[in-house]
């Protein structure tokens, strides 16, 4: 399926993307994202399987980005440790960031989002988003690599609610505005918004125009998009639910990029959601992508 995909997107690439700004500046990245329920499942835990299951998952992938939310304070330092012991980071000294999205869970620690690098980091940027009617501040996160400056990594965990659509709007239009500063950025994260739906349509590349997703009118591809499963969907990140494309589960977990930034091919798989956690490890699947860009 994989092969298939890769092909797919081959093809598509001629057609739609820009060549690399300047010879050289073409790189392929590996991007792994998961929204671990580090509070409502793992009740901040270290020691339960989550922890030890996403530093392996990690190395095993050859992730060179990292996206986590839900993530508590104790479970972000215990991953940043047990990575910069695994000699995962080139800077053991700077490789991660942390949001702080609300402050009266995780047994009286930060609860939030982190970014984690391969490569050093430079100043993040954090952006509250319009709030929903809960204690949570949700924020866009991002940091660019200090050798790359102009290449950004972000997450962001949208909110279920009131204000899911507000937030997708904010969120797309730092997007445009980094891209209009001349940046490449890459955002992985929980957007609670399913690829049919309309209020991605903003997002989603015009030139794609499937049976499952019309009527876009955006700048950006889904590392999945082109996944035979359901194309122009892709694959489920969830279980147990019937709210997706083709009989799945629902696809909330996304992996963005702005199509003119593209000169190869991309592809995104999810996993499974791994069981010895005393259960499951998530509510969630890890999602992991591999893109080729002009930064």
């Amino acid at each position: 399926m994989r092969r298939l995909v890769a092909v797919l997107s081959a093809f598509l690439m001629l057609a739609t993307a820009a060549p690399a700004t300047a010879a050289g500046t073409t790189a392929t990245y590996n991007v792994w994202s998961w929204n671990v329920a580090g509070w409502a499942m793992h009740k901040a835990s270290i020691s339960n399987g989550m922890v030890s299951g996403a530093v392996s998952s990690i190395q095993a992938r050859g992730a060179q980005f990292v996206a986590l939310n839900e993530i508590c304070w104790q479970q972000y330092k215990e991953i940043q440790s047990r990575l910069a012991a695994a000699g995962w980071p080139q800077d053991t000294t700077n490789f991660s960031r942390f949001a702080e999205q609300r402050a009266d869970v995780c047994n009286g620690e930060a609860f939030g989002e982190a970014i984690f690098s391969k490569f050093p980091l430079g100043t993040a940027q954090k952006v509250l988003l319009p709030q929903d009617e809960t204690k949570e501040q949700r924020q866009l996160l991002c940091a660019p690599l200090v050798a790359r400056p102009q290449l950004r990594f972000c997450t962001a965990h949208i909110t279920p609610y009131s204000t899911n659509v507000q937030q997708l709007q904010k969120v797309l239009s730092l997007l445009e505005q980094q891209n209009a500063n001349g940046d490449t950025t890459l955002i992985a994260g929980d957007f609670n918004a399913q690829p049919s739906w309309g209020r991605l349509d903003d997002w989603y590349d015009a030139a794609l125009v499937t049976d499952v997703n019309k009527q876009n009118r955006g700048q950006y591809r889904e590392l999945d998009d082109l996944d035979p499963i359901c194309p122009g969907y892709g694959e489920k990140t969830t279980e147990n639910n019937t709210e997706g494309c083709a009989g799945q589960s629902k696809k909330i977990d996304l992996i963005f990029v702005r199509k003119n930034h593209l000169t190869g091919p991309y592809t995104e798989d999810s996993l499974a959601i791994a069981q010895n956690c005393a259960g499951p490890c998530s509510d969630h699947r890890i999602i992991v992508g591999t893109v080729t860009i002009d930064r």
